[in-house]
């Protein structure tokens, strides 16, 4: 573990943002949980929701590339469970969707704890998510289609989240907890190790300032 790669993954980590997500209504194709899963890395989102498509998980499996390997992803087989974990956590839910009610995505404010939910390509968010939501949005558009892509949706959205919290200030100091931090640590220090302590149910060992593993 050279000095440098102990200084990435620390710097990382210190801009990862645990009250800022993203919840997946069967969103079907791989190239799209693929982009999203990306873009979360990108603006430091520790952990999104997946809500799998009716037909089945496989699609989700590998589809991320090598951000599968930074964001945590968990899933679910309906959208209640994690929007009902997430409104227990005081998370406001903000739904990409076309309607009457929606707003322009810059209007909301991105320091609060936030989930944005991306619906399904064609159908959109869900009659059922819709009425559990705290608010609707929308990406204005001049040309004569009206929506983007599910992915790059996601994208714009998340864009203008980095750049409240930013001018907030919330990338200058370590928003995770200590626990959660030495855990994702260790993930990607030591990746192998840690999937064997996972696969075998034990606890990770503790790593030294150089964040190598101190022999028990």
């Amino acid at each position: 573990m050279t000095p440098e790669r102990v200084e990435r993954i620390s710097s990382v980590l210190n801009k990862r943002q645990p009250d800022l997500t993203v919840s997946t209504e069967e969103v079907h194709k791989q190239r799209n949980i693929a982009a999203i899963v990306r873009k979360c890395d990108a603006v430091g989102i520790d952990t999104v929701q997946c809500v799998m498509p009716r037909e089945g998980d496989q699609v989700y499996r590998g589809t991320a590339a090598s951000a599968n390997k930074w964001v945590e992803q968990c899933h679910y087989s309906t959208v209640q469970e994690p929007i009902d974990q997430l409104k227990a956590k005081g998370v406001q839910i903000v739904a990409a969707h076309l309607c009457d009610t929606a707003i322009d995505y810059r209007d909301i404010d991105f320091t609060k704890p936030t989930a944005v939910l991306m619906g399904a390509e064609v159908e959109g968010v869900s009659e059922e998510s819709m009425g559990m939501v705290d608010h609707a949005v929308i990406v204005p558009m001049m040309g004569m289609v009206e929506s983007y892509n599910v992915s790059v949706a996601c994208a714009l959205i998340l864009a203008e989240a980095q750049r409240q919290r930013e001018g907030a200030g919330f990338y200058s100091e370590r928003r995770l907890s200590e626990e959660l931090y030495k855990k994702r640590f260790f993930c990607w220090a030591h990746p192998k190790l840690a999937e064997m302590c996972d696969r075998e149910g034990l606890m990770y060992p503790p790593v030294d300032e150089e964040g190598e593993v101190i022999a028990l």
